[in-house]
């Protein structure tokens, strides 16, 4: 008999090209995900890419405690109303949600970016399950941003639930919403104010930013948003998996119980949680992005310790990789890299020549763009941003055209898509 929720539907799905490094674990990648939750074997002819948890699994459970319990039992009522796309993202949401109740604690306030590439992906009743689990929600339903800012407490910061971002981020309102993206980027982190005039004097007055907030789409949110945030992609139920339905008589105040009983626990331990510095299997804004929510997992200890970790080496690498696979990340420089390669490292390539062998990959995005392809317009507006501009190259026949030196991309190879070929000491990229 088929479970109600088989595991196959929730595993992530694998990247389509080659997996970009891992931050914090330089010589680490993504390795494909199997049916069942697990890796693939290094040998099974699917991939060789290390798993970004690699040792994470090892990590010793201690007792169950109270805290570890509520965790669980938390889980467990989130797992009733909807279906994250795997294990990992289920148990990043409960600690998410068990970190609001800590934020005076906090330095950085992770966002919970809820995506989706359609309706009926289970984004807003995520969002309703959350709006009973946190700490003093309060929904931005066509809310201006000088009233969220204006509702900011600094000492006890409510948590900021957003739905259908893509009305406020989509590309024909974006422009009018820059001040909202603004206030999302600013209160990621304590300390950031906005400075506005109050009062018929037009006095200066600061107001914080500084909150937790879930929002949830259509789409990717802005690249800031994203980069800041512990993202979770929902995918429509297939056949066979079930939810519980969410009705607010029935459901609501159970989910208010073990909100308060989560307080209860928290409350005590806000000064251990602002005093801990956890090690951490990843580096930079992810780092300072999870690290509320693997203290919430080492205060609570039981198996959390090791889920938390689990879950934020592998959510972390699949973003790595998802942004790697966008073409306005990196992807432009990754598939110059692959084209370098098939032409034997030739140190440079015409202008012409690579637009030609960009446009001919039925895999790359480039062919797609506009009647004719990616244009040489267009190639040296995504490489400026890199440091990388064309010029008068040497050909094999000695002629002279306009291109691209290989030499000119080490730097970036190496910063942004250090795994996509093999390192070739021999030229000085070891």
């Amino acid at each position: 008999m088929q479970p109600e929720n088989p595991d196959y539907y929730s595993a992530p799905a694998r990247a389509a090209w080659p997996a970009t490094a891992i931050p914090g674990q330089p010589d680490t990648h993504p390795r494909s995900a199997r049916a069942d939750g697990s890796t693939a074997d290094p040998d099974d002819g699917r991939g060789s890419e290390a798993d970004p948890a690699r040792g994470l699994e090892s990590i010793p459970d201690a007792e169950p405690t109270p805290g570890s319990e509520l965790l669980d039992e938390l889980r467990s009522q989130i797992a009733q109303f909807v279906i994250p796309p795997s294990s990992e993202a289920l148990d990043a949401i409960t600690l998410w949600v068990a970190a609001t109740q800590l934020q005076p604690a906090w330095q950085h306030a992770p966002r919970l970016a809820v995506v989706g590439p359609a309706k009926r992906c289970g984004k807003s009743r995520l969002l309703d399950v959350l709006t009973e689990t946190v700490h003093e929600p309060m929904l931005t339903i066509n809310t201006t941003p000088a009233a969220i800012f204006r509702s900011i407490n600094e000492e006890e910061p409510p948590t900021l639930l957003v739905d259908e971002a893509d009305t406020i981020f989509g590309p024909k309102v974006a422009e009018k919403n820059e001040e909202t993206r603004g206030l999302l980027n600013a209160g990621h982190q304590r300390g950031r104010y906005v400075t506005r005039v109050v009062g018929n004097d037009h006095t200066p007055h600061r107001f914080a930013t500084f909150a937790m907030a879930a929002i949830a789409g259509i789409g990717d949110l802005p690249d800031t948003v994203m980069d800041r945030s512990v993202v979770i992609r929902m995918r429509r139920r297939a056949e066979g998996e079930k939810v519980k339905p969410f009705r607010s008589r029935r459901d609501i105040p159970a989910l208010h119980e073990l909100r308060d009983r989560i307080r209860i626990w928290a409350l005590p331990l806000l000064e251990d949680a602002a005093s801990l510095e956890p090690d951490m299997p990843v580096e930079d804004r992810a780092a300072d992005t999870w690290e509320p929510l693997v203290i919430v997992a080492d205060l609570a200890g039981g198996r959390w310790p090791r889920l938390a970790r689990i879950a934020c080496a592998r959510m972390v690498a699949a973003e790595v990789a998802a942004e790697g696979e966008h073409p306005s990340g990196a992807r432009i420089l990754a598939d110059i890299r692959r084209v370098f390669f098939a032409q034997r490292e030739a140190d440079s390539l015409s202008t012409e020549d690579l637009l030609h062998y960009l446009n001919a990959d039925a895999e790359a995005p480039w062919g797609e763009r506009g009647r004719y392809g990616l244009t040489s317009r267009e190639l040296s507006g995504m490489l400026r941003d890199y440091g990388i501009r064309p010029g008068n190259v040497r050909m094999a026949d000695r002629s002279q055209r306009k291109g691209y030196m290989r030499n000119k991309f080490l730097d970036a190879w190496r910063r942004y898509c250090p795994s996509v070929h093999p390192v070739d000491a021999r030229r000085g990229e070891g």
